[in-house]
């Protein structure tokens, strides 16, 4: 995972476009050229075609843009690599965080939840840590942002959401991703009396689903995917938020090699740390209907998509319903 690309020196300016607005034709395009392969089974033809798409979308867009998520190092992926220059080179200068299908297992299998998904910062803005896949989070609303604490028992931090949000620890749902490595936390979800929904996968929208207003989700809690933490990172950067992530190594040799390079594993990032600027764009469509955006739906000659846009400059959040007519889209290749 490369590091981002930063621009010493250079005075940042003010973003005036609402890039998010243009962004939202990508994650339209995703949705729709992985949406045509849904329940196949293959979730590499998933990813593929909503790749394509948005890499081709892009290319409309005026920027300069830098991947710093996406698909993998150059030798890995084609397109959306890390390090990939975006854009015609006119300002602004950007760093681009792509997860073409949140949830590729979920649309190849014709289970709800899946969405595109694409972020946006100043240059030099979104911080990866160097070599680090999975990180420990949790993640809230704006009412409990500032009373969580990753290094707080599981049960200091629910009953301090539930204080915040003035309800019952019974009122609070936590979403958890359900894996073997998440018995012990659940158990200890368990023990508070808190509610749990346990998802497949979906890291990202569940991160989403735990900041956004008038969800059925309170908290998300786990370990999950480092690139997904910074791509919800920028997604909480406009609700308002919190997330706090650290480093999870999966083996001791993977903690060996950290600690080597100079992560330090008992580091805490907050969002802005994962996040940072006053310039954050966000968008995301849905793939397959799920408890936050619609899934794609095809028509005779076109589709319908709904998608979620955020900008934290305005804090404004838009749901955007969009009626597609492939008779006219001759330019955007689904295929």
């Amino acid at each position: 995972m490369t590091q981002p690309i930063a621009s010493p020196g250079v005075t940042r300016q003010p973003i005036e476009r609402n890039l998010a607005m243009e962004l939202v034709r990508v994650t339209e395009a995703g949705a729709m050229a992985a949406a045509q392969h849904m329940g196949m089974g293959n979730k590499e033809l998933v990813d593929q075609a909503a790749v394509d798409a948005m890499r081709f979308t892009l290319d409309g867009i005026s920027m300069d843009g830098v991947v710093v998520i996406g698909e993998g190092e150059k030798d890995e992926a084609p397109m959306l690599y890390n390090g990939e220059r975006i854009g015609d080179g006119t300002p602004p200068g950007v760093d681009i965080a792509v997860d073409p299908i949140d949830g590729t297992t979920l649309l190849s299998k014709g289970l709800p939840g899946a969405i595109s998904v694409i972020a946006m910062a100043g240059r030099g803005m979104m911080h990866v840590p160097e070599g680090v896949f999975y990180m420990d989070k949790i993640a809230v609303g704006p009412e409990a942002a500032s009373v969580i604490d990753l290094d707080a028992p599981v049960a200091d931090n629910l009953h301090a959401v539930a204080r915040a949000l003035g309800r019952k620890i019974s009122e609070v749902t936590v979403i958890v991703l359900d894996r073997s490595r998440h018995q012990g936390l659940i158990e200890q979800i368990r023990a508070t009396g808190a509610r749990i929904k346990l998802i497949s996968d979906g890291d990202v929208i569940a991160g989403i689903q735990a900041a956004l207003p008038n969800t059925s989700v309170d908290v998300l809690l786990g370990i999950g995917g480092a690139p997904e933490g910074v791509i919800t990172a920028a997604a909480i950067r406009c609700t308002g938020g919190a997330i706090l992530c650290r480093a999870w190594p999966r083996t001791d040799e993977e903690r060996e090699q950290l600690a080597e390079s100079g992560v330090d594993l008992a580091r805490v990032y907050d969002t802005d740390e994962l996040v940072g600027g006053e310039d954050v764009f966000f968008a995301a469509t849905g793939a397959s209907t799920g408890e936050v955006l619609d899934g794609v739906r095809f028509t005779a000659n076109g589709a319908t998509t709904q998608s979620l846009v955020m900008r934290s400059r305005s804090g404004t959040l838009r749901w955007i319903e969009s009626v597609h007519d492939f008779t006219r889209l001759d330019k955007v290749r689904f295929k």
